[in-house]
């Protein structure tokens, strides 16, 4: 295998360039250079110390294990043990009251306490309060606003002047 070109790291561990490939044939798109995090059991993936930024294939064998400082939260809800973002915190409560503690959600959107039976469906949950719209959205919070264009485009406008999007 020659030096690796590619500087792409998941939880962690740096991947090889086949398999930054692999990833960009896959899903046909150009993978930048940078940190992510990946969690394998649900299939959600963002930045290191960010929010959730997309959904891709859940159970593929990459980088290391999950951290749970992988966003860098303070929330108080750690999902597969991914201490949450507030912008993941406050897009869930656009169609769910979300409490401090500790959960487990799969790659159907199925949740429930960690170790514990099955709760409910984040995807029919957001379904039901609107999410399958398409349209534009937007929620208020004591902190900022959290909004989306119903088609992925997702940001976060906090009261600090601090903006994120994807």
């Amino acid at each position: 295998m020659s030096d690796c070109q590619r500087n792409v790291t998941i939880n962690s561990v740096r991947l090889s360039d086949e398999q930054v490939s692999a990833l960009e044939q896959m899903y046909r798109v150009k993978i930048q250079d940078g940190a992510y995090w990946y969690d394998r059991y649900s299939g959600a993936w963002g930045v290191q110390g960010g929010p959730v930024a997309g959904v891709i294939q859940a159970g593929l064998n990459l980088g290391g294990p999950l951290r749970e400082d992988a966003s860098n939260g303070n929330t108080g809800v750690f999902i597969n043990g991914r201490h949450l973002h507030l912008y993941d915190v406050l897009a869930l409560q656009r169609f769910m009251p979300v409490y401090p503690g500790r959960y487990w959600t799969d790659a159907n959107g199925n949740f429930g306490y960690e170790g514990g039976p099955v709760l409910g469906n984040l995807w029919l949950l957001s379904q039901s309060a609107g999410g399958s719209s398409g349209g534009p959205w937007t929620v208020n919070s004591r902190v900022g606003t959290v909004g989306g264009d119903g088609n992925g485009f997702l940001f976060y406008q906090g009261n600090d002047g601090t903006f994120y999007s994807t």
